[in-house]
């Protein structure tokens, strides 16, 4: 439409001269002793124009043959630009198809070109983690240079250390890029996992903590996380019990109240023979949730008079009356206090009550033991087979 609207405006500009040349009888006359030229003024104003397309045709030529080199160059400049975007372009879809060999040698095609090389370097060097060549890897990361690159650089690299579990070198990079001001979520993911390697439980915590406020991990992993590092905690101090105590009243409440993790702190005052601490702990976390292995473990928690947690014990025992957990643990206590009576009543009805082959084998050495005591050497033999064989 527009080439249309053009077109008739110059044949309407056309009109115009021509009209005006059929009206205009004008003469130019040009005096050069002693000749002398008589020129109408039409043909005069048709010659101007001519020698002005001419000169400026003329000057066009010279100059382009003047910048013809310079032009050469920018043409040259522009194609390997393309020829180097297209193979950062192919880098990229090869890297994320898994062709990390072509990846790479895209990524140095790419690098040619200035503007690219930083971001070529930084495909390059994943391409070539992926195939485990960790020192071309650290060549790519050194040649990622660039003011916009550095904070990608440092995670990049931080985050591909922790890929081979060199969790300092991970550390190192992040702490220079937290150095700088920045702070990603990534980066607290990444450190989240060296922190891990290195068992760095508080640390640990500390990063969930932010995360979950975050929403940057799934609840189920989060809680899965956390108990392994109040776990770590734990452990890191089972040679001290105050320190121990001291660690699980500093958790969290949810984790104090996680079976997996009451268990953890029971077994190691046990061992370290606190066991009136124990026994709160299981007994504070069996309030909150009913949990086979907080029972198994209140029978190890009985001291010099196992009375008290029998009383407790047959407590719960009129709200479960078939729990064969609470009838092993019944049991182990009645053994304890010397009642052998109610204690081969407790551990058989656990025997009756269970299928689960780890209680059985546990029920059976609990009643060889016990017929053994009672010097019933028949039937404790019978369940030391039959404890084997569980």
């Amino acid at each position: 439409m527009r080439g249309l609207i053009w077109l008739t405006l110059l044949f309407a500009v056309a009109a115009g001269f021509a009209v005006l040349a059929t009206f205009n009888h004008g003469q130019v006359v040009m005096l050069v002793p002693p000749y002398r030229v008589d020129v109408s003024l039409n043909l005069f104003v048709l010659a101007l124009l001519a020698l002005f397309v001419a000169l400026y045709v003329v000057i066009r030529i010279l100059r382009n043959i003047y910048k013809m080199p310079e032009r050469v160059a920018a043409y040259r400049n522009r194609q390997r630009s393309r020829r180097a975007n297209i193979a950062l372009r192919d880098a990229v879809a090869n890297l994320f198809a898994g062709r990390y060999t072509r990846a790479e040698k895209a990524a140095r095609e790419a690098a040619e070109q200035d503007d690219n090389r930083g971001v070529a370097a930084i495909i390059g060097a994943r391409a070539a983690h992926r195939m485990r060549e960790f020192a071309r890897r650290d060549s790519w990361l050194a040649e990622a240079q660039g003011a916009n690159l550095e904070e990608a650089r440092l995670l990049q690299t931080a985050e591909l250390r922790v890929d081979t579990r060199d969790a300092e070198g991970a550390l190192e990079a992040l702490t220079e890029m937290r150095a700088q001001g920045a702070r990603r979520m990534q980066a607290q993911l990444v450190a989240l996992r060296a922190h891990q390697h290195l068992k760095h439980w508080p640390e640990v915590l500390a990063l969930l903590k932010v995360l979950e406020k975050r929403e940057a991990l799934h609840p189920a992993l989060a809680a899965k996380l956390k108990q392994t590092a109040s776990e770590g905690i734990l452990r890191d101090h089972r040679h001290d019990a105050d320190a121990l105590l001291k660690c699980w009243n500093e958790l969290p409440a949810d984790a104090r109240t996680s079976a997996r993790i009451a268990d953890v702190a029971a077994e190691l005052l046990i061992s370290l023979d606190r066991l009136r601490e124990a026994r709160d702990i299981v007994e504070a976390a069996l309030a909150e949730h009913w949990d086979p292995r907080l029972l198994r473990r209140y029978a190890d928690c009985a001291g010099g008079d196992a009375l008290p947690l029998i009383q407790k014990a047959e407590a719960w025992q009129q709200r479960h009356p078939n729990d064969p957990d609470l009838l092993f643990a019944l049991g182990k206590l009645c053994q304890h206090q010397r009642l052998w009576g109610k204690a081969q009543t407790f551990l058989e009805g656990a025997l009756r009550h269970t299928d689960d082959r780890h209680l059985q084998q546990r029920v059976h050495l609990a009643l060889a033991q016990l017929f053994e005591g009672l010097e019933q050497m028949e039937l404790a033999n019978r369940h030391y087979r039959a404890c084997a064989s569980a």
